[in-house]
């Protein structure tokens, strides 16, 4: 756990704001209570006021010192509206704000405008729904052509964190998005690993073992993260024994690799594997997994798994603040 006090710690000293649209939730209320209380983050919750309170009475939390605002009983900011039609002109105001009132709206365009640091959703409302809000209202950065998401997972006994993408997005990108998920996984695990990202692009193949067009898909998005990021340390196609082992590595490598069998960023090919492939080592070796945290949107967002406990959501909140 000393890699999460460190996040934890990271996050109290930046002192950022995050808002959470299912301020409904008990266990995002949990989650909230602990984090305020930690001096982690300013806290806003959003929903119906008088839910909000009813749940928190219901389960024993304080409301104080945290925020409260309900986006279907206020009055929507202007400089809100502003933003979203900077990117999207010829929407009529009236109908802007009557979107903002959806609290996983209202809570992408306070990050968004800068109100909070990064939004952290998906307690309640499914993947397609936390990307659609933050496609529409934020938009992807610069570059980007697809989000992904990544885990930021901590293995008993491993020497440092990994980064697992991607595991909770895109379900069978094309090399060029596969080669896009790569480099974006590589970007957010320089800035929150405070390491050289070490990235391998993950297959049932070692460097042609096996020949397969899944194979060849792997092959070519290395090739294209190769030539548009000629400096990161990237390889593959490579078993994950090849990538994490460097016994394994020197054996199925004879001709060498840029890892050595030290990956701390894994991309998988796919969401099949990517998903079943973090949930195996959440749940058999004890790994904490933290995310899925969104990439390639202007800003920081988290989308929660359902079943997110309100520890995983302090975590995942602590590393969300950090990027």
């Amino acid at each position: 756990m000393e890699y999460l006090e460190g996040f934890v710690s990271r996050a109290r000293d930046l002192n950022r704001g995050v808002v959470f649209p299912e301020g409904e939730e008990p266990r995002v209320l949990e989650a909230a209570r602990r984090l305020a209380d930690r001096g982690i983050a300013e806290v806003t919750l959003l929903g119906n006021r008088e839910s909000v309170e009813e749940a928190a009475a219901e389960h024993g939390l304080r409301l104080s010192g945290l925020r409260l605002i309900d986006p279907a009983d206020c009055a929507i900011p202007e400089a809100y509206i502003d933003l979203y039609l900077a990117d999207r002109p010829g929407r009529k105001p009236a109908a802007v704000a009557r979107a903002l009132r959806r609290p996983l709206y209202y809570g992408v365009m306070m990050a968004k405008a800068g109100d909070a640091h990064c939004m952290v959703a998906g307690a309640r409302h499914p993947t397609r729904r936390v990307i659609e809000a933050a496609r529409l209202c934020v938009g992807l950065d610069e570059g980007c052509s697809i989000p992904s998401s990544f885990f930021v997972m901590l293995v008993p006994g491993w020497d440092e964190p990994l980064m697992f993408a991607d595991c909770a997005v895109n379900v069978e990108p094309s090399a060029e998005e596969l080669a896009e998920i790569a480099l974006a996984t590589a970007g957010s695990a320089g800035s929150l690993l405070k390491r050289t990202p070490r990235v391998a692009l993950l297959s049932f193949s070692t460097m042609s073992s096996a020949a397969h067009r899944r194979v060849d898909k792997v092959v070519a998005a290395l090739d294209i993260v190769r030539r548009l990021s000629p400096d990161i340390a990237a390889d593959g196609e490579l078993q994950a024994d090849a990538a994490l082992v460097p016994e394994i590595a020197d054996r199925k490598l004879a001709g060498g690799s840029r890892l050595g069998g030290a990956a701390n960023v894994l991309i998988f090919p796919d969401l099949d594997a990517g998903n079943i492939a973090y949930k195996l080592v959440q749940h058999l070796a004890g790994a904490t997994a933290i995310g899925p945290i969104l990439q390639g949107f202007k800003c920081p967002l988290a989308d929660l798994s359902r079943g997110a406990e309100a520890d995983e959501i302090v975590a995942t909140t602590a590393v969300t603040l950090c990027l």
